[in-house]
Order: C-alpha cells, then structure tokens, then sequence
C-alpha cells in the first residue's frame, strides 16, 4: 500500500457563499411625487400654523423641505452618491420652479385684465378723439407703428448682419476681421437705451430731423444686428467644408458655393436667427420712447411725423394713471406677447421645416 494519503475536498464540507447581485437598491418612481406633496402639505401646515400671508413663503419652505426629504431618503436607501445627485436634480426643479412661476404669474395677469377690453373695436380703432379718462379707444395706430418700425430695421439689419457673417465665416482672416468681430461683441451687450441716445444725438439734434417711425426704426436695427451676425455666423460654421470643397473641386467660384451651396444648407437657422431678433426688438420701449415721441392718431408714413408703437402705447397709458387707461394698457401688453409669441411660433416652424431630414425620418 502506499503511504500517499487522499485528501478530501474541502468544497463539499464547506458552507455555501451567499448569493450577492450587481444591482443597488433603488427608490421607487412614486418616491418623488410622494415625497414633493408631503413636502406642499407640511409647508402649507407650517405656513398657515406660523400665520404666513405670502404664498411664497409656504412654496419656500416646501421647497426646503422637499430637497432635504429627497436627499434623507435617497441616502439612506440607495446610498450618499446616489442622494447626492438627486439633491442636484431636486435643486435644478426647484430653480426651473422659481423661474417659471413669476412668468406664469405676469402671464396670468395680463391675459385677465387685458382680456377686459381686447375686442375687434380695440384692434380697428385709434385713440383719435379719446380721452385718456374715458374707455373707449383703441391700438390700431400702435399696432401700424410697431409693424413699420419692425420692418424697417429688419430691412437694414438682416442684410447687414447677414453679409458681415459670411465675411468674418468665409474671409475674415485678418485684423479687420478681429475689429468686427470685437464691435460685433460689444454692439451685443450694450443697452437699449444707449442705441437710443445715439440715434438721438445723431439723427435728431445733429441732422435736425424730427421725431419720426424711422428714427425708433434706426435704433431698433443697431440693437438687431449683432444678434443676426452672431446667429447667422454660428449657423454657416455648422456647414460641413466638405460640401464647399466639392463645390470649389469643381470649379465653382467660391460667391457661387457661398451662394449657392453654404446659404441654402444654412437657411434654416439663419431664418430662425433672424426671426428671433426681430421678437427681441419688437418689445422694445427705451428707444421708442425717446425717438418716435408718441401719436394719438394714424401716421402710416413712419418717415414723417411722430408715430406710436405697442411698446410706446403701454407706456403712454399706464402713465395716465386712471382705469380706463390701465385696461388699454393690460389690453395692448397681451397684444405684444401674442406679436411675440406668434414670432417664435414662426421660427420654430422654419427651424422644423428646413431641419436636415435624418434616414429614419
């Protein structure tokens, strides 16, 4: 026999592992829901017991009171990394929350008292022979003011910002290129009210021209354009080399594929710039109220002679002072947010018309 002895396995006397698993435990999806309206009904109770008359403060302490169950709760059951993140997700709602609530609030409150008086007569009449103490009256001439004005600067602001984009994307390479693209920036910052007093002390204390649709017009465009250049240059930045160096390989000039190839790939978000510059102008009321000096009656000539605008409109009746005139005030707010909206409205659409067509589309 020999002395080799056999040992016996040890796997089988051995006691079995644990089962583990890779997934961490996690907070149901009504865990949120459940812990945002516990947080509204404390913060209500806390509010009301503390005798707070602002809503506001009840929505503070919710807020608070959210954020600190949100994070108890996720680091208790899925660990502190975990609740870590959903403290930054709870603190981003609570910031987009803040945000949102003073515009649904202004947006409100315009719809309910403008509504009051905004009807077909409001639209098709002027405040020609209307005392500002009087109802009655109407936003016509206003309405014609701001449609001119808009125009114009448009006219003089989408060409211009356009062919600077192409020269600083296309051509620029050199220091006149850099000194563009410096006043382009620092047109971008300045105040309304600045384009204003330029045009102010050019226009009409220099030259010796009157108050008139175009000078608002003018300044309207200053403030318009680095918006197009910058808009309409990121655009033509996002268009492929490749589809301009086919072009030139064939011989085609480069004005031609600028033309041709670069602006039609492009036109969409040149389109959508554009149109959001004009919504940005078209509230306006710094440079109107200094340059187009007010009109109760229609002026469809906005070359000669005072004209009214909606931005200059509400100034004009809020600063009246009595119901009558705030009625048409709140009534032609909700007629320049509709102008606005109806703007954005627009360039989306364009946005979503010449979007480039993906294969699953």
């Amino acid at each position: 026999m020999s002395d080799v002895t056999m040992e016996k396995p040890l796997v089988a006397d051995s006691a079995p592992l644990p089962r583990t698993t890779l997934r961490q435990p996690r907070l149901p999806r009504w865990a949120t829901p459940a812990v945002a309206l516990g947080a509204a009904a404390v913060g209500v109770g806390i509010g009301a017991g503390a005798g707070l008359s602002s809503r506001i403060q009840w929505g503070l302490i919710a807020a608070v009171l959210f954020v600190g169950g949100t994070y108890a709760l996720a680091a208790r059951i899925e660990g502190r990394r975990q609740a870590k993140d959903r403290l930054a997700t709870s603190l981003v709602w609570i910031c987009f929350l803040l945000a949102v609530v003073p515009l649904v609030s202004l947006g409100w409150e315009t719809v309910s008292r403008g509504a009051k008086v905004l009807d077909g007569a409001f639209l098709s009449h002027s405040m020609a022979g209307v005392l500002t103490i009087q109802p009655g009256g109407g936003v016509y001439h206003a309405i014609i003011g701001t449609l001119e004005q808009v125009g114009i600067a448009t006219a003089i602001a989408a060409p211009v910002g356009l062919l600077t984009a192409i020269y600083l994307v296309e051509y620029g390479r050199g220091r006149l290129a850099k000194v563009v693209t410096f006043f382009v920036d620092v047109m971008t910052g300045i105040p309304s009210i600045v384009a204003g007093l330029f045009i102010l002390s050019f226009w009409i204390l220099m030259l010796d021209f009157g108050y008139s649709g175009f000078a608002g017009a003018m300044a309207l465009a200053i403030l318009m354009m680095p918006v197009v250049v910058r808009s309409t240059e990121e655009m033509l930045k996002l268009v492929p080399n490749e589809l301009r160096e086919a072009s030139l390989a064939l011989g085609v000039p480069k004005w031609r594929t600028i033309l041709k190839v670069v602006l039609p790939t492009a036109i969409g978000g040149i389109a959508t710039g554009v149109t959001l510059a004009v919504a940005r102008i078209a509230g306006e009321s710094a440079p109107i109220v200094l340059l187009v000096f007010g009109s109760q009656v229609i002026n469809n000539n906005p070359f000669d002679g005072a004209q009214s605008s909606l931005p200059y409109y509400i100034y004009e009746q809020w600063a009246a002072g009595n119901e009558a005139s705030y009625d048409r005030a709140w009534a032609a707010a909700l007629v320049l947010i509709a102008f606005v909206m109806i703007l954005n409205l627009v360039a989306r659409g364009i946005a979503r018309w010449k979007a480039p067509q993906t294969a699953g589309r």
